[in-house]
């Protein structure tokens, strides 16, 4: 039976479970380790957790749209983009109340494709990009991710896939350098003779920590994990090609947010369970969705009772999606007076990394590999 609680506007899934033993939700936390997806974070999980922080609601959106056609020059483009991006910030008010916190178009999106002549088709940042973004950014007070092939040299003829972060007041946070270049089949010139980055920074966002992944990244572990250990909680992917099981797995990996944005096929919000909590697919274009980057990933339990018995006790105060296929569920709290951690340890429940380094401490007693 399908049970559902008002949370801002959200469902969050939840089945009634017949009843189980503790084995089960013994055997669930092995699995995770024998898959490997220990999350880089969780050095001291109670310590590192994010649920210990007040509520952190952020609004992000996204756009599933391809842009093939004759590229209509840098004007048109940009008044394009800024028309979907006001399309982001109408669909928010509509569906939350209030305006966007970030908005992330897709890879290469302001200059079009890749060529053969990286320098004629790649663009400045500085003079009518940078302009028409920051005047959007104050407008709609959001942040926004601008990718683009940036002419950094033209005399070098450097160039570079970017994504560039916008802050709410129009200022440049910072610009994040694709690293793993795509390589067509039988060439071994990378993008049209683009210059990969060489470093993964993380922006220090109002809202908490917030990295950048472009495209082909997604099959090279090292930008990925170096977000992690540097403490993202929410990851843009800018990408011509879509993906889901990849985001997924990095998102339950690291246990951080991950949003797409794309040219075809869907533009997604990945929770850090790996769930797909939102998704758009042609022919619609636009997401907008509510995440709280204050969160407790909890797994099954009797005590727990599939999330009913939080909701019992704190009603609208407390918000989840609780998965039954994967016996966990994450949780997150509507109440800044009271963390999600709080919440979570009234009920004498520990958070699914506490959990783990538990039992890690058993094995650690009997030699079985903890890692």
């Amino acid at each position: 039976m399908k049970h559902r609680t008002p949370i801002k506007g959200h469902a969050r899934a939840s089945f009634v479970r017949k009843g189980r033993g503790s084995a089960a939700a013994l055997l669930a936390l092995v699995v995770f380790g024998a898959l490997g997806v220990w999350p880089a974070k969780a050095q001291n999980a109670k310590e590192a957790s994010a649920a210990n922080r007040p509520p952190r609601k952020v609004i992000v959106g996204t756009v599933v749209q391809g842009f093939w056609e004759e590229y209509p020059g840098l004007d048109k483009r940009l008044e394009q983009l800024g028309v979907i991006v006001d399309r982001m910030a109408e669909e928010s008010k509509r569906k939350y109340g209030r305006g966007l916190d970030l908005a992330i178009l897709p890879e290469e999106v302001v200059t079009g494709e890749s060529s053969d002549d990286m320098v004629r088709t790649s663009a400045a940042f500085e003079g009518p990009v940078r302009e028409a973004f920051a005047r959007k950014a104050r407008e709609l007070g959001c942040y926004i991710v601008v990718p683009m092939n940036l002419l950094e040299d033209q005399q070098k003829k450097i160039c570079s896939n970017v994504a560039i972060l916008v802050g709410r007041k129009g200022e440049v946070v910072g610009t994040y350098r694709k690293l793993h270049l795509a390589v067509p089949v039988g060439s071994d010139v990378m993008e049209g003779g683009l210059t990969p980055g060489k470093e993964v920074p993380v922006f220090q966002c109002d809202f908490g920590k917030l990295g950048i992944q472009i495209c082909f990244d997604m099959e090279y572990d090292y930008g990925w994990d170096r977000l992690a250990l540097e403490g993202a909680e929410l990851v843009a992917w800018p990408s011509q090609q879509p993906g889901t099981s990849g985001p997924a797995a990095r998102a339950l990996r690291h246990r951080y947010y991950i949003v797409s944005s794309t040219w075809r096929n869907n533009a997604s919000v990945f929770e850090p369970t790996g769930k797909i909590v939102a998704q758009v697919k042609p022919p619609e274009q636009v997401l907008v969705q509510e995440i709280d980057l204050s969160y407790a990933i909890l797994p099954w339990s009797k005590l727990l009772r599939n999330g009913d018995a939080l909701s019992e006790k704190y009603g609208d105060k407390v918000g989840f999606h609780y998965y039954d296929d994967d016996d966990l569920g994450i949780f997150w709290s509507n109440d800044p007076s009271t963390t999600i951690g709080q919440m979570v340890h009234s009920l004498g429940l520990d958070e699914q990394e506490e959990e783990l380094e538990r039992i890690r401490q058993l094995y650690r007693k009997t030699g079985v590999p903890d890692n």
